[in-house]
């Protein structure tokens, strides 16, 4: 069964900003202008997102000169796919078994 910390981690990746900017991550660590760049959104609302994706343990920052650089934790996304793949197997196990509780 998925546990509170997974719904938290699923509400936080279902924003569709936060969603672009963890795939963009997953193909290379990227500075704030270059999530600026990419995803058109404003500087600001780019850093409060970051900041939730930070407090979700979802990115690891990277300060390098004047700019910060942001990295996937892919341990993170594991775990969340890791979840599901437990929920899929309890749901194929329960077909399979014909479960049904009676009304």
């Amino acid at each position: 069964m998925l546990t509170s910390v997974d719904s938290e981690l699923m509400r936080v990746l279902a924003d569709p900003l936060r969603l672009q900017i963890v795939t963009l991550l997953a193909r290379e660590t990227l500075c704030t202008t270059h999530l600026v760049e990419e995803t058109g959104a404003k500087q600001t609302n780019l850093s409060n997102h970051m900041k939730v994706l930070r407090e979700a343990g979802v990115v690891d920052t990277e300060p390098c000169g004047r700019f910060i650089y942001y990295r996937l934790k892919p341990e993170v996304i594991e775990s969340l796919a890791d979840s599901f793949a437990e929920l899929a197997a309890t749901a194929r196990e329960t077909v399979a078994a014909g479960r049904k509780r009676a009304c």
